[in-house]
């Protein structure tokens, strides 16, 4: 199926997880993306995945800005890792995440 990740076709609390990997530092509309996969999770279902965040490698960020920002690949604003972890957080009963190199990687209960 395809679809727009800011509006989902789907019920409110439909699957027992949500993954998204390589997604969110793509998405134009971030926020409406994270309500979005929220919505759809059960209670006690699992939000997991992995994405380009800034700051973890200059050298990345760096490439991130001169090709990926300008052929539209990827789309600002970009998380770090601690804002990532502050905004899962909000949302969150458990949150997991860590990173390697510039991909933060992440699990999350509802």
């Amino acid at each position: 199926m395809q679809g727009d990740v800011g509006k989902l076709p789907f019920k409110d609390e439909s699957f027992d997880v949500v993954t998204s990997l390589n997604g969110f530092h793509a998405f134009p509309d971030k926020d409406a993306a994270y309500k979005e996969t929220y919505r759809v999770l059960k209670k006690g279902g699992i939000f997991c995945g992995c994405f380009y965040v800034q700051g973890s490698n200059k050298h990345t960020d760096k490439m991130i800005r001169r090709f990926y920002i300008k052929s539209g690949f990827f789309t600002e604003p970009f998380e770090t890792v601690d804002s990532l972890k502050a905004r899962l957080s909000k949302l969150y009963s458990t949150v997991e995440v860590s990173n390697v190199e510039s991909i933060a990687v992440f699990n999350c209960v509802k």
